[in-house]
């Protein structure tokens, strides 16, 4: 056989999103072998993009120290509520089928460093990180695990507020969960509240903000209402990092910043100057 007789071998492709990340901030393509390497964030911008609940607790515990609690408790749909796009127990359920989680929290007991703590990591993956009466009772829970323990209590933040298919029972999540946390502190437990990108809403108007430590990732989106919301009330352009985090420690709301790879030696740290 000749060559130009020889059959075409069809060629293979590797899928783009397969050798390049775009880093949601600068649009930059980075390999993807660079950003799982960097731990998801840009080498360019240094934003942190968002992780799995079970992504971050792999990188910020002991291995094989974590010990999941309240995993059955999940979503209610006291309204029954549904809009044009559908009912909310249905979205809530294709929901659970997508990302393997029950609701917007995993909680449970964890080591760092081999400092016991109960932990409790948000998901944006679940409908938006929302504050539903389930993630509310996940905090509480795990807020009195760490009082009836005696262990400090580390909740990390990702969320778009409060998720209002449940309305006034969805609002009473904010102050359950700081009522929890404020017995922690009336028992001289530490609470340490660290914010992702986002943080944004209810969630960052209640237990976000309230820990005896507020830490955050850099460049995380920290804030209530969005900026068009806030520019067409005040009718004023807002400054160009408004709701950062570097915005919000300048002006006094977090203690510090912290690198992702420097979280799990900081809390440690942190932990031990407490006296953990």
């Amino acid at each position: 056989m000749s060559w130009f007789e020889k059959p075409a071998t069809p060629s293979v492709r590797t899928p783009m999103e397969a050798i390049w990340a775009v880093c949601p901030a600068c649009k930059s393509y980075v390999p993807r072998e660079e950003w799982t390497a960097a731990q998801r964030v840009c080498s360019r911008c240094n934003f942190h993009d968002r992780l799995t609940s079970r992504e971050r607790i792999d990188l910020i515990t002991d291995a094989g120290s974590f010990q999941e609690l309240n995993a059955k408790v999940t979503f209610a749909d006291p309204l029954k509520f549904e809009d044009a796009s559908g009912p909310y127990a249905a979205k809530a359920t294709a929901t659970v089928a997508k990302t393997g989680l029950n609701e917007a929290i995993v909680t449970g007991n964890a080591k760092i460093e081999g400092i016991g703590v109960v932990l409790g990591v948000m998901d944006f993956r679940f409908l938006g990180g929302s504050l539903g009466s389930g993630t509310g009772d996940r905090i509480l829970l795990a807020a009195e695990e760490a009082l009836a323990k005696r262990r400090p209590y580390i909740v990390f933040s990702a969320s778009g507020g409060a998720r209002m298919h449940e309305g006034i029972v969805s609002l009473m999540q904010m102050a359950r969960t700081c009522a929890a946390i404020a017995r922690l502190q009336g028992a001289g437990i530490p609470y340490i509240s660290v914010l992702t990108d986002p943080t944004t809403g209810g969630v960052s108007a209640s237990y976000a903000m309230v820990g005896d430590i507020n830490l955050a990732e850099p460049k995380a989106l920290i804030g209530f209402a969005g900026r068009r919301v806030i520019e067409q009330t005040i009718k004023q352009k807002l400054p160009d990092d408004f709701q950062t985090a570097e915005y919000l420690q300048e002006h006094g709301f977090l203690d510090h910043i912290v690198e992702r790879k420097e979280m799990k030696a900081f809390l440690a740290k942190t932990l031990r100057y407490a006296g953990c």
